[in-house]
């Protein structure tokens, strides 16, 4: 595997000019990864897509017996220490069992995800040594499971704002918790609880653990009915309410007033996860896609050879890939951050805590991009099953259906895109991510004269490269003058800040897509034509949320000098034939036949 430049820290990727080389993508798992990858992949397509209908018919108990199951193959625990049961996996191995775990239905992959991920991480995280050894083996083992209590009614985005109280007892022992949380996931089934609280007047909340099973009174741990939702149909979604819940004072998890730390660093690994979750799903619509328009017949030919069918298997392909592009390069970075902090001596909870709290910024980026796009690749393809894609019988209405959630928990997109940006402010303002030199650095160059020069792009993807160069120039210049006039008050300005997201997400995943290619295939490859494609998808998404941010704060001659180096830091020297890129790609995979 590639090893990162040691300093490449979260963000820093807008300000300096990374090479293909520094980037990890799908084509170098180890033979152990592939192994992993293959027995996942080979599990689900036995167990799980004969009996697909059983999630959309609410059969909760079949979901939790197929998680009995992965946690007898060891798929549970692969983010769990060996010295706790576990398979002490690094990084970029959960992510791949989480990416093909979770595509076939979304009430498996909300399951899986809740217990690997929010349901155990913060006992592995933040747990004593006695709640590891007492909580985790039977988490990773699947013979327990875990669930999340975080959110309340009047408490969505807002966590810290919840109405959940613990007291300490008279004598000292123990805690007494009452209170609601709602939409907690695999609630029916769960036994171990993370669940998070103000202890008396606190200003924070904090973080409790327990096992249903252990309660002196069962009935002060109750639940609502199951929710009947859109999508994740066999998900088990429930409230749960706490009712003079007494649990001993050593079930405390972190330190008192440390909860929402918790629950942020939970949701930072949950983003990028939840990427992860939408890949596998992505892949597996578009091969669906693909094989009916082999299949269909209209005017006596199959459908896949019309030109408006074939565009949008072409863009579902290419999503796909860009898609896989930047998860799998996040990941790595996460990973080679944890293994520099291991080797200088850092206790390897704290360098995972450090390593994923590094690449917030990405790990948000991640999540708004591929669960956007899992939800159009799903509409896209219920659109190339035309009136057979609305139908039960297909499965393109529970893929949409499931897909839609995604973009909702583990903090809405909304909430995403304005945490990515603020965060890159905040680093900035820290002086531990320098946007300032560069943004100052391109208003002198836009007071300059532009050069005439033809460029060589005769090299592979050097004029893409040129044009990622210049489209975070495109940032910095939009973001470094709405940050110099709105200063501190810039986080109440949420339309530029989704502006500036929007361009943020694109630079980053184009860029990952068009190193990917650069490193793994040729200048004529069906993988360089879907990095070009995306790429020019993106400078015309980057213009139009540019020029929409530029017009709404600036003004007379800031203005017209913004727009003006909008064109130019958008402007192609080649332009792509965006029609033969789309048949190209088009081509290669419905001749093939899938993903």
């Amino acid at each position: 595997m590639t090893t990162l430049n040691k300093t490449l820290k979260g963000g820093e990727f807008l300000i300096k000019e990374i090479q293909a080389n520094e980037i990890f993508s799908l084509e170098e798992l180890s033979e152990e990864q592939k192994m992993l990858r293959d027995s996942a992949k080979e599990f689900i397509d036995r167990e799980v897509v004969p009996q697909k209908e059983r999630f959309e018919k609410k059969d909760y108990g079949f979901t939790e017996e197929v998680m009995r199951k992965l946690g007898e193959m060891g798929l549970l625990g692969i983010a769990v220490p060996e010295n706790y049961g576990g398979l002490g996996m690094e990084f970029v191995t959960t992510m791949l069992a989480c990416d093909y775990i979770s595509g076939v239905t979304g009430s498996l992959a909300t399951a899986y995800g809740a217990h690997t991920g929010i349901g155990t991480l913060p006992i592995v995280l933040y747990g004593t040594e006695a709640q590891k050894q007492k909580y985790l083996p039977d988490l990773a083992a699947g013979t327990k499971f875990g669930a999340y209590c975080l959110t309340e009614p009047d408490a969505g985005s807002d966590a810290n704002s919840g109405k959940t109280r613990a007291k300490l007892s008279e004598d000292g022992k123990h805690y007494i918790i009452n209170g609601q949380k709602m939409w907690i996931s695999n609630a029916g089934f769960a036994d171990t609880f993370t669940l998070f609280a103000k202890i008396d007047d606190d200003k924070n909340i904090t973080g409790f653990v327990i096992n249903r099973s252990e309660l002196e009174n069962p009935k002060s741990l109750t639940f609502g009915e199951e929710e009947h939702k859109l999508g994740i149909r066999a998900s088990s979604t429930r409230q749960v309410f706490f009712n003079d819940m007494k649990i001993p004072v050593e079930n405390l998890l972190g330190e008192r007033n440390n909860g929402f730390k918790i629950a942020l660093n939970a949701l930072n690994v949950g983003r990028i996860k939840l990427a992860a979750a939408c890949l596998d799903a992505q892949r597996r619509i578009l091969n669906h896609s693909i094989q009916y328009s082999n299949e269909r017949k209209q005017f006596g030919v199959s459908i896949s050879t019309f030109g408006a069918i074939r565009k949008k298997i072409a863009e579902m392909a290419t999503g796909v890939f860009v898609s896989e592009a930047g998860s799998y390069r996040a990941a790595k970075n996460i990973q080679d951050k944890i293994d520099e902090l291991v080797a200088e001596g850092m206790d390897h909870q704290a360098a995972e805590l450090k390593g994923v709290e590094e690449f917030a910024v990405e790990c948000s980026i991640l999540k708004v991009f591929v669960s956007d796009l899992a939800q159009h690749t799903a509409d896209e393809g219920i659109q190339v099953y035309g009136g057979m894609g609305f139908s039960e019988d297909t499965p393109m209405e529970a893929a949409w259906r499931d897909s839609r959630i995604s973009r909702i928990y583990e903090g809405t997109n909304e909430i995403n895109r304005l945490l990515a940006v603020g965060m890159l402010i905040k680093r900035a303002m820290k002086g531990e991510l320098d946007l300032l030199s560069p943004a100052m650095a391109i208003s002198k160059e836009l007071m300059g004269i532009p050069s005439f020069e033809v460029p060589d792009y005769s090299a592979f993807m050097s004029e893409e490269k040129a044009i990622i160069a210049n489209l975070k120039k495109v940032f910095l210049m939009v973001s470094g003058a709405a940050l110099q006039k709105y200063m501190i008050d810039i986080e109440k300005q949420q339309h530029l800040l989704l502006n500036a997201s929007e361009i943020l997400n694109q630079i980053y995943m184009a860029e990952s897509a068009i190193l990917r290619a650069e490193k793994h295939f040729s200048s004529e490859s069906v993988e360089a034509a879907m990095a070009q494609l995306n790429l020019y998808k993106a400078v015309e998404k980057i213009i139009v949320a540019a020029k929409e941010g530029i017009v709404s704060f600036a003004e007379g001659d800031e203005q017209r000098m913004m727009l003006s180096g909008l064109r130019r830091f958008t402007k192609y020297t080649n332009h792509p034939n965006v029609v033969a890129l789309t048949e190209k790609i088009a081509a290669h995979y419905i001749n093939k036949g899938a993903y």
